[in-house]
């Protein structure tokens, strides 16, 4: 991250900042802090998508095949409440031959939904019974934290002492002293997934998966009065 040192009397450019009397020296530094954790949740979509002849076959077969999807979530202990529809369609399917018309050869109908898992333990096997049961579809899988909040407040702390020490190198190095801090602003909170270098295993014949850690971060820009 690009840190900056900016000396003298244009504190008003700086957006959030306030304005401070034209006379008055300043430093002024950005701070960036970051904790890494593991994740303790994961979210995933999956999904049954059918085809048939008809419109009403390919959802009979649709809706028999989620059916035994979300029996399957159940047995695994996942409430309701962590299991929303995200998208249904029924599309026709058509063929090109050579130059003729398009032609009508049947139905797809999909059905997708999103799970969200609280042990990340049962990944694994949630994954294999899915398959199982039906679901042909799986479009995504994302790692989170569930309470972010004390992993902020750490990076929060960490992007204060980061730019306290930079601050004091500036100073030393331009031979001043540091006073007062005139203010302190943030810029938003982050969370992005970082690699691990070997799969976690859940299970022994469950598909292995790598859970990572995610990252929070926070950035802060601190204005110090200087004599």
């Amino acid at each position: 991250m690009t840190n900056g040192l900016i000396f003298g009397l244009a504190l008003s450019a700086i957006s959030g900042l306030p304005a401070f009397a034209a006379d008055t020296p300043t430093l002024t530094v950005t701070g960036h802090g970051e904790v890494r954790s593991a994740p303790d949740i994961v979210l995933l979509t999956a999904g049954v998508t059918a085809n048939a002849a008809t419109a009403a076959t390919a959802l009979d077969a649709n809706s028999t095949h989620m059916k035994m999807v979300f029996a399957a979530l159940r047995k695994l202990g996942i409430p309701d409440k962590n299991v929303q529809t995200l998208n249904f369609t029924v599309t026709p399917q058509y063929a090109n031959s050579n130059n003729e018309p398009a032609r009508l050869t049947g139905y797809q109908v999909s059905n997708e939904v999103s799970v969200r898992l609280e042990d990340i333990a049962k990944l694994g096997s949630l994954l294999d019974t899915l398959v199982g049961a039906g679901a042909n579809q799986m479009n995504g899988i994302r790692f989170d934290i569930s309470d972010p909040a004390p992993l902020l407040e750490k990076a929060r702390a960490q992007a204060i002492a980061d730019a306290r020490v930079q601050a004091e190198t500036y100073a030393k190095a331009a031979s001043v002293m540091l006073g007062p801090i005139l203010s302190i602003s943030q810029a938003g909170g982050e969370m992005r997934p970082l690699r691990m270098a070997a799969p976690m295993v859940f299970a022994a014949k469950a598909v292995p998966v790598a859970a990572g850690e995610e990252s929070v971060s926070a950035d802060v820009t601190v204005v110090w009065e200087i004599h």
